[in-house]
């Protein structure tokens, strides 16, 4: 392996892959199968070699500007993790990070508000019991963080959410095919012989 193909590829690189491949999914290039054994390897793939094998049977993907069919406007690309109403850059990882820790940090707040709250209607300052929650709690998504990262958890939720997301799609498909196939019978009433 010399020059590009083997160096180490990064996680933008193996997201490129994986749009390419749920691209060609889209096209009817792959069938469901064949593609998720291919964006599984596009998130195990070390180096550009193990990348490019995977794309290597499909054709480039032509830029919109100079393909047959233009559409009216890119859409724009949505934002990969959306907390509450307001979008958060990152990726896969940043979208995992706030999965683990938004309800801790939610319900962290929620503790200092009550005990701020009942802090001020006593008149002083009372003990700050929001540490028993905090403290353990903490310490314990602390280690799921580190043992998750360690262990590649944020790319296996990924690929899990993307084929939830594509089963989802298919059995739409499927439903509406089966809709179009029963009115096209009761349009078309044919004789019983």
């Amino acid at each position: 392996m010399d020059g590009r193909d083997g160096m180490r590829a990064a996680d933008a690189d193996r997201e490129a892959v994986a749009e390419r491949l749920r691209a060609a999914l889209g096209e009817g290039r792959l069938d469901l199968h064949e593609y998720d054994e291919r964006v599984q390897n596009a998130y195990a793939a070390r180096t550009y070699a193990d990348l490019d094998a995977l794309l290597v049977d499909l054709p480039p993907v032509a830029p919109a500007e100079r393909s047959a069919v233009v559409p009216a406007s890119l859409p724009a690309e949505p934002p990969s993790v959306v907390v509450g109403d307001q979008p958060v850059a990152g990726g896969v990882t940043a979208r995992w990070l706030a999965e683990v820790w938004l309800p801790y940090l939610q319900v962290i707040g929620i503790v200092v508000a009550v005990w701020g709250v009942t802090s001020m209607l006593s008149g002083e300052l009372l003990y700050f019991w929001p540490a028993w929650v905090a403290g353990p709690w903490g310490a314990v998504l602390a280690v799921r963080t580190v043992t998750g990262l360690a262990g590649g958890e944020p790319r296996r939720r990924a690929i899990e959410r993307e084929r939830r997301r594509e089963r989802k799609r298919l059995k739409r498909e499927r439903r509406r095919e089966l809709r179009a196939g029963e009115s096209d019978e009761r349009d078309d009433p044919s004789p019983a012989s």
